[in-house]
């Protein structure tokens, strides 16, 4: 089944359906395809995205079915009688978020040697620079972006933050 669906997603990718899946996809969360993401996506960028999931907390309280039984002189003839009631309730919504990541046609092996040795320099990556985004690679580029954002996924901000991208210049006005 997994390799039907492996394939699937391959024969799909190759006509343009759905970004291929690949390792820099984490559990969760799925790379788009160019022209895919939010509704204020900038023309040609390519997006990733993500959901986190609600924050449910459980409620536990005891209930009074029955008062106690009190006689005239204060002792207890029969106690009360409580049930517990535990529900749950959301408090945070799930939300879907977007984030910006370097097209699949950036991410060459030499575009992925250049992250590792990025990371290398900056303590995060620690295997040989192969040019492929393995599991090390990964680890790396996910220490790297914590605390801030928690994902296997080069963010394009991360891209820049690390020299491989060069910044916008703001438009004059």
């Amino acid at each position: 089944m997994i390799r039907f669906l492996t394939a699937l997603v391959a024969t799909l990718a190759m006509t343009g359906c759905v970004a291929p899946l690949g390792p820099t996809a984490p559990e969760g969360a799925i790379l788009l395809a160019a022209g895919e993401g939010p509704p204020d996506a900038v023309d040609g960028a390519c997006y990733g995205k993500d959901v986190t999931p609600a924050v449910v907390e459980s409620v536990t309280e005891q209930v009074l079915i029955q008062p106690a039984q009190i006689a005239s002189d204060g002792a207890v003839i029969a106690p009360a009688i409580y049930k517990t009631d535990t529900r749950q309730r959301i408090v945070q919504e799930r939300q879907e978020y977007y984030f910006e990541v370097p097209c699949t046609a950036i991410m060459t092996p030499g575009f992925i040697a250049s992250v590792q040795r990025a990371l290398k320099v900056r303590g995060t990556y620690h295997g040989p620079i192969t040019g492929e985004m393995d599991a090390r690679t990964l680890k790396a580029i996910r220490a790297f972006q914590l605390p801030g954002f928690n994902s296997t996924i080069l963010t394009m901000d991360s891209a820049r933050r690390l020299g491989l991208i060069a910044y916008e210049r703001p438009e004059e006005g």
